[in-house]
């Protein structure tokens, strides 16, 4: 994350589109990670004190939104995401 920053290019490969890359670039951070706006927040006070990762969602939009491939991809999709540092 520490070398992450918005405006950075990103590439992602979708599994349902093998021979097609998606140009895209990084445009914002979530202020916390997902968990801490969950709708119903884990309670760790039952004594479960191990260390889980934490993912921060980030905002990536596709720097062709017109592309006839963009307007297929849904939710659930496998993809690889390469954020160039």
């Amino acid at each position: 994350m520490k070398k992450m920053r918005i405006g950075q290019r990103v590439v992602i490969h979708a599994d349902a589109f093998p021979d097609h890359e998606f140009e895209a670039k990084l445009t914002s951070f979530s202020p916390a990670t997902g968990s801490r706006f969950a709708l119903l927040p884990p309670d760790n006070a039952s004594g479960n004190f191990v260390k889980v990762v934490q993912r921060l969602p980030v905002k990536i939009e596709f720097a062709n939104p017109s592309d006839s491939l963009v307007q297929q991809l849904r939710p659930g999709m496998n993809v690889d995401v390469d954020v160039h540092l």
